[in-house]
């Protein structure tokens, strides 16, 4: 299957060639044929999947031909809600890599920043919006958006916009557009509320579903450290010291625990910077710039934070807390040894963390390698316990421990429990 497949125009196959795209992801190759055909969607993938040129491309087709048949309006046509500024500034830079040829305006709108460069943008005419909620809607009240035109709306990682507590703002949004319009509504994970909310949007839709990701990429190199909670931060360092690490992606699980590792890293003199939810919009778009320039060759990020960023050549992916989750690990290590491109993961694992670990073995079908040669093994007393869960009997202990986190997880408590301390 190739984008050729997908009966798209050749200004968009142009722009795609010239990005070096190829071959449709699954996500890509199921959705584009429904948006195509005006149809509303219910898309459940994570990031990473290739869910933004899913929607992008096809919203840029039918806004092209839509512009053949009808004299251009200087309205906003689409509009895509995301719940954060950098996946915001990433879904615009792929509109304006895959609409280069259409000749389609589009902006992107965020708080935290002067809104004056936003607003002239938009008196000069604006088909395609990607905003967030609550900029969105301050420009609306004053009367500088109008939705009254609007034929698309996307709301992307809606999941996520109910973990951020924009659920009220996304609703004051859809009702000022039009009933008669086409919704696509993406989502990672499907609990209760957002189900609901998918229900009052859309109207008969298709749906696709990308299954989350349960093997890990053959060109990444995993490696396994028993280490004691304590001697983390020494690990970490001691690793930091090779010069062959341009570039590490850290995961912690909170956000506390991200901020520590910086204040490590930086006594040592680490450049590193710190991506979650506490930091201010302007704090993360700076962290993420001067990593992605190799300004910062460290940065720290909890899941929430890191989903929907992609970081192009990235060498390293460290996990310094197991997630307690183990599709995230999947997720986490994916972030390097993208696009055939090799990668290297290292992941801690304390006395506490074991538990974690035998889940993530479970969904991976594999082990990951454990390197033994380091300065900050566990001690042997912690070690000899680790095996014991090896022994008979231990099936059920671990089956109902995993049972007991997957009910968690239907019902939302781990998911913002574990990221969003």
């Amino acid at each position: 299957m190739s984008f050729e497949n997908l009966n798209l125009i050749e200004p968009i196959l142009r722009a795609l060639k010239t990005e070096g795209y190829t071959t449709p992801t699954p996500i890509q190759e199921q959705a584009i044929p429904i948006v195509l055909q005006h149809r509303d969607l219910l898309g459940c993938a994570q990031t990473g999947t290739g869910k933004t040129a899913a929607f992008a491309i096809p919203i840029l087709q039918l806004l092209y031909q839509d512009r053949l048949q009808h004299k251009e309006q200087k309205t906003i046509k689409a509009i895509i809600l995301t719940p954060t500024r950098e996946l915001a500034i990433q879904i615009d830079e792929s509109f304006a890599a895959y609409g280069k040829h259409t000749g389609l305006k589009h902006l992107v709108i965020y708080g935290g920043v002067s809104q004056n460069p936003q607003t002239d943008a938009l008196r000069r005419g604006v088909d395609i919006l990607v905003a967030t909620p609550g900029r969105l809607l301050d420009l609306m009240n004053q009367r500088f958006v109008h939705l009254e035109h609007i034929k698309m709306l996307v709301l992307d990682e809606a999941d996520r916009m109910l973990d951020m507590g924009f659920v009220h703002d996304v609703k004051k949004i859809i009702a000022k557009v039009p009933v008669k319009r086409q919704t696509l509504f993406f989502s990672a994970t499907m609990p209760n509320e957002i189900q609901q909310l998918a229900n009052t949007i859309l109207t008969n839709p298709a749906k696709v579903e990308v299954t989350p990701a349960s093997s890990t990429a053959d060109t990444i190199q995993q490696s396994l450290y028993y280490v004691e909670k304590s001697d983390k931060k020494n690990l970490l360092i001691h690793l930091l010291k090779d010069k062959a690490i341009k570039t590490a992606l850290v995961f912690t699980r909170t956000k506390h625990g991200a901020d520590k590792v910086v204040k490590d890293l930086t006594r040592v003199g680490i450049t590193a910077e710190a991506i979650h939810g506490n930091k201010s919009q302007n704090a993360r778009q700076r962290a993420l710039t001067n990593f992605k320039n190799r300004t910062t060759r460290v940065l720290i990020a909890t899941d929430i934070a890191a989903r929907g960023i992609d970081i192009d050549e990235l060498t390293h992916v460290i996990n310094y807390e197991l997630p307690n989750i183990p599709e995230t690990y999947v997720h986490r290590i994916g972030r390097t040894g993208r696009a055939g491109a090799s990668g290297i993961a290292f992941s801690f694992c304390d006395q506490e963390e074991i538990e974690f670990l035998k889940d993530i073995h479970k969904l991976i079908s594999k082990h990951i390698p454990i390197t033994e040669e380091h300065p900050y093994p566990m001690s042997p007393a912690a070690y000899i316990k680790k095996q014991e869960p090896a022994k008979s009997g231990s099936g059920q202990r671990h089956h109902q421990s995993a049972g007991h986190r997957d009910g968690q997880r239907r019902f939302g408590g781990n998911r913002s429990g574990g990221n969003r301390r």
